[in-house]
C-alpha cells in the first residue's frame, strides 16, 4: 500500500490545511489500516515541487512534511521512498531549463484545455510522470520491497 501525501496538506491558505501532528496522525493511521488488512505500507514523501533559486539551485518545498514522514517511517519501521530528495536531485540534475518538460508548460494554444497556456511546477507532465514512476521502481528494486521481484528491467536506470 503507498501512502503518499503532502503537496495540499501542507499549505495553510487551503481548506485542506492538516497541522503537522494531524499530518502524523494520517500516516500512522495508514500504517495501521494497512497492516491490519495484511498489507505492506510503503510510505513516499511528497514529490518535489519545481523551484530554483536565482543561482540555478533546486529549493525544497516540502521540507517540513517530507521530514515528518521519513520520521515516521523510521518510528514505525515501514519502508519509504524519498520523493522529494530523489525529485530533487532529478530536478538539479536537468537544470531550470530543461526541467520544464517534466511539467506542465504550454505555450499559449498548445493545448485546448490552456488557450493561455500554462506554467505549472506542481503537476507533471507525461514525462515527469514517466521519471517519477522511475524511481518509485528503482527504489523498490534497491530497498529489495516484496514487489521487486515483479518489475522487468525495461527503461529502468539505477
Amino acid at each position: 500500500m503507498f501512502i503518499q501525501f503532502g503537496h495540499n496538506d501542507e499549505v495553510k491558505t487551503k481548506a485542506s490545511y492538516t497541522t503537522e501532528e494531524e499530518f502524523t496522525a494520517n500516516l500512522v493511521k495508514y500504517i495501521s489500516e494497512s497492516r491490519n488488512k495484511k498489507a505492506l505500507p510503503v510510505l513516499l514523501t511528497p514529490v518535489a515541487r519545481r523551484k530554483f533559486d536565482s543561482s540555478g539551485r533546486i529549493e525544497g518545498t516540502h521540507d517540513v512534511y517530507s521530514e515528518l514522514v521519513r520520521r515516521t517511517a523510521k518510528k514505525y519501521n515501514v519502508p519509504m521512498i524519498d520523493l522529494d530528495r530523489k525529485g530533487q536531485q532529478l530536478l538539479q540534475q536537468m537544470g531550470v531549463e530543461r526541467s520544464k518538460y517534466l511539467f506542465n508548460y504550454l505555450e499559449p494554444n498548445e493545448h485546448p484545455n490552456y488557450p493561455d497556456g500554462k506554467k505549472d511546477d506542481t503537476h507533471f507532465s507525461e514525462l515527469g510522470a514517466r521519471k517519477v514512476a522511475q524511481i518509485v521502481l528503482a527504489e523498490i528494486k534497491n530497498q529489495n520491497l516484496s514487489l521487486a521481484k515483479y518489475i522487468r528491467n525495461a527503461g529502468l536506470k539505477n
